[in-house]
């Protein structure tokens, strides 16, 4: 998937879309070559890359770094860039200069998190000829207000708001949205309620695709292991295990060989 289009053409087609989180060139490679249809440079590059409990700690900066580490590997896939925290709520120049930056990185396209307040800036920037991938549920950048990574959207009054939200974000012209952490049905009923496609995390099934971030999937996350998720490998445990293969040999001078040496 290489155009915004595709995702609202997948959803017409009821063709699922996956994608993927991706913060360093040597991922993007992989990733390249693979089926994924788009790329996400998240801001959970704070936790998964620089170690930090929430995404709060994510910059511009930072991102900015990620974007354009990523765009090197990646060649044939859309590339979405998060909005840090407060990147948003600094007035529309500061927006602006930060979308400015990422899309002559190589980003194709933002994700902002909420609605409300947001919609304001949200379609400045679409008007301005950049595409917005909305994101409402759990916004993680407002973990703190939350009181928690909490599954959103449980009662009728805050389900009746992220449909609202959802409809808001389409008419601002966003191209997509993510629905993170809440109930499937109530997903479905989002999905069901706007012509653009949601991207479930944590979701369910009734979305029009999904996202993970790299790092869990691949299982290198060996102590984060939410009810949403499922691990294709058990990446942690394969690559400790080549490491320690690696200083066997060096330690039993099995490597480098023979045919390793000039």
């Amino acid at each position: 998937m290489k155009t915004i289009n595709e995702f609202k053409i997948s959803k017409e087609k009821n063709k699922p879309i996956s994608l993927v989180t991706c913060y360093d060139y040597w991922s993007a490679l992989i990733i390249n070559e693979t089926e994924i249809d788009a790329v996400l440079v998240g801001d959970s590059a704070a936790m998964v890359m620089h170690g930090f409990s929430t995404t709060v700690n994510a910059e511009v900066d930072m991102m900015a770094y990620h974007i354009a580490a990523v765009k090197r590997g990646l060649t044939d896939k859309l590339l979405i860039a998060d909005f840090p925290f407060l990147a948003n709520r600094r007035g529309t120049r500061y927006a602006m200069e930060t979308v400015d930056k990422f899309m002559k990185l190589g980003a194709n396209a933002v994700k902002i998190e909420g609605a409300g307040s947001n919609i304001k800036t949200i379609n400045h920037i679409i008007q301005s000829g950049v595409p917005v991938m909305g994101h409402i549920g759990l916004t993680p950048q407002s973990v703190n207000a939350f009181g928690g990574f909490l599954l959103q959207g449980k009662d009728s009054p805050s389900a009746k708001r992220l449909i609202d939200e959802a409809k808001e974000l389409e008419n601002a012209g966003c191209f997509s949205i993510v629905l993170e952490l809440v109930p499937s049905q109530l997903a479905k009923e989002i999905t069901e309620a706007i012509n653009i496609p949601t991207i479930g995390i944590g979701a369910g099934v009734f979305t029009s695709g999904q996202v993970l971030v790299l790092q869990d999937l691949l299982g290198l996350s060996k102590n984060f292991n939410p009810k949403f998720l499922r691990k294709y490998m058990n990446g942690f445990d394969l690559i400790k295990d080549a490491l320690n293969k690696y200083d066997t040999d060096v330690k039993a001078k099995l490597f480098p060989d023979e045919k390793e040496s000039f």
